[in-house]
């Protein structure tokens, strides 16, 4: 006798509520690269785009202690160069709300170079604007 799974419960709730909050289908990225080719600040991101993208997918939440979620300057590079139409900086910004969520809402830069913590309120706002400019 065959039992029917969910898909919440194949792909695992971490990935499920990525893909809630992003918008996004995680699994629709086929690996290609493109994202992490192009990215403009890849040089100062601890893992690259599409690691964090395939972290994700695997639902491993070791991925919400990067640095590369902070990172990301939501330029939309990776959303032009994707051949799926992924919008990668929309799962970042889920990345860091779940963050904050199980932290309480506290950022913590302790390990955050000083020129950088001055940045993260532009990219608070970067990214407020695609959130709610739709």
């Amino acid at each position: 006798m065959r039992t029917r799974m969910s898909s919440a419960s194949v792909r695992g709730d971490f990935v499920t509520q990525v893909e809630t909050i992003s918008g996004q289908s995680l699994l629709a990225c086929n690996q290609c690269g493109k994202c992490s080719a192009g990215c403009p600040v890849a040089f100062s991101m601890d893992v690259l785009p599409s690691q964090v993208i395939r972290l994700a997918q695997l639902g491993i939440q070791d991925v919400l202690e990067s640095q590369t979620i902070w990172t990301c300057a939501a330029c939309l590079t990776c959303v032009s160069r994707c051949p799926k139409g992924i919008d990668l900086p929309r799962v970042m910004e889920a990345l860091r709300l779940i963050h904050m969520e199980n932290t309480g809402n506290v950022i913590e830069t302790t390990n955050v170079p000083e020129e950088m913590v001055a940045e993260l309120p532009q990219l608070a706002l970067i990214g407020g604007f695609r959130k709610y400019s739709r």
